[in-house]
Formats: structure tokens, sequence, C-alpha cells
């Protein structure tokens, strides 16, 4: 972000976070601590984001109308369920409490030349998730990897009705990348829509928010990363927000390229 402090930068990046624990091995009392990190002295996170199994626990904790939102990952992380699998299991998870839907797109399928299976996953979940429920794409960049690609797979996430398109599920060798960001950026601007950004994998610092940051408001506006249109996916990346609002300096930036 241009012309702002860390202690800004950590603030701003706060709102923004969707505190995540996807890990294969997550228990019942890392959700309730999850829940628990969320609420911080200087504000909530955006969301935390859970595995299915565990969306009814966090209801059950944050109860029913609270701030920090549950948002939930389907067709994860392989990207390669049924789509009738993939339309259950956001049924599911929407009965159990989420606000918010994390959907793989089958990027193997989009790879070998099938945008309709990008196109019929995304548009059966998309009628899964009523308002006010979210649907936020996940393109798996980092595994697409080629420029013009991204850009189509971005455009048909749109297309087909995301609410967000993110960049990675966090589980592959190359996740978000300020290369990535910067087209999927642009592909929301030329889209006229009113759609977010996520990028998600590897973002464990403030210095690194602010590299995203200042690219997001630089492509779309000044002030555009708010909850509803920008969203940072990351497990680590609290501790070194609350370490700078506390006083402590940003750890470096160390935002992947490819």
């Amino acid at each position: 972000m241009t012309n702002h402090s860390s202690k800004e930068t950590a603030a701003v990046a706060l709102s923004l976070l969707d505190l995540t624990n996807l890990k294969d091995d997550c228990t019942e009392a890392q959700i309730d601590e999850l829940c628990a990190r969320a609420q911080t002295p200087y504000g909530n996170t955006a969301a935390i984001c859970i595995w299915p199994r565990f969306v009814a626990r966090a209801r059950a904790v944050l109860g029913t109308a609270h701030a920090v939102r549950i948002a939930t990952v389907v067709n994860f992380p392989s990207g390669e369920m049924e789509v009738a699998d993939v339309a259950a299991e956001t049924r599911e998870a929407i009965a159990d409490g989420a606000d918010e839907i994390d959907l793989v797109i089958p990027y193997r399928k989009f790879m070998t030349g099938s945008a309709k299976a990008v196109t019929d996953m995304v548009a059966a979940v998309r009628a899964e998730c009523k308002d006010p429920i979210l649907l936020k794409v996940i393109l798996e960049t980092g595994e697409i990897k080629d420029a013009a690609l991204i850009r189509r797979a971005s455009e048909l996430a749109i297309e087909a009705g995301g609410d967000f398109i993110k960049t990675s599920t966090g589980k592959v060798s190359v996740n978000a990348t300020l290369e990535a960001a910067d087209i999927m950026l642009r592909v929301i601007r030329q889209s006229g829509r009113k759609v977010g950004f996520k990028p998600a994998g590897g973002i464990g610092s403030v210095s690194d928010a602010a590299l995203y940051l200042s690219l997001a408001e630089t492509i779309m506006a000044p002030d555009w990363p708010i909850p509803s249109t920008f969203r940072f996916g990351a497990s680590g990346l609290l501790d070194d927000i609350l370490a700078v609002l506390s006083g402590a300096q940003s750890a470096p930036a160390t935002a992947s390229s490819y």
C-alpha cells in the first residue's frame, strides 16, 4: 500500500484475513483455537477458512450472527470430484452454517482444453450459493502456470458466477504469486463486475501483504481492497500482523514469483 505505515497496513490486512487451518490432521480443539484467534485485541479477521467437517463446530462456537464469517472448501484440494458430489458437499456445508464457499475448479481438465468443465462446476456450485453466501473460485494458478490460461480461467470463473477469484489451495509447490495476482486483477477490472480477489498460500508477513495490496490499489483503485472485494488466505500471516500492531517490525517480504 502506497504511503501507509506498516501498522496501517497490518490493520487493513487483519480486516481482510481468512484465517486458515486446512491441515489434514486438524482437530476440533484446533478449530476452537482458530475461532478464538480470529478475534484479536485489534479487531477481528474477516473469516476463518476450514474443512467442511468442522463447519458445524465453528458455527456452534461463533454463534449465528458473528462478525467472523465461516468459509469452507469444496472439491478441495484436487479439483477432481464429480459436479454432483461437489454440489452436495456445498449444500451440506451451507446447511451446517458456512457463509462462504471456496471452490477448486477442475484445473487439470481445464489445462487439457476443457473450458466447459470449469463453467459447469462453477455454475453448479453457484446455484447452491444463494445470496448472501459468497462463492470464491480457486484457480490453482501455480499449477496452471501459463499466463493466457490463468487469464482464461479467471474469465470463466467470473462469467459462471464467482464472487471472488482465488489463486491457490496452498497445497501445491507454487501458490500465490504477484504475477498471477496481476493477471487476475486485470481480468476483474476488465469484467466490469464487482468481483473480489483472494491471494492464498505463502503470504506470511505484513510486508508480503503490502505488495499485494499495493498491486490491487494500482490496478483497481485506491482503497479498493475491503472485505467484500479482497481477502488474504493464510495460516501464518496473523502472527506477523499482531507483532506489527504491537510495535514490532514486519518480517521481510518473501512474496514468490514464478
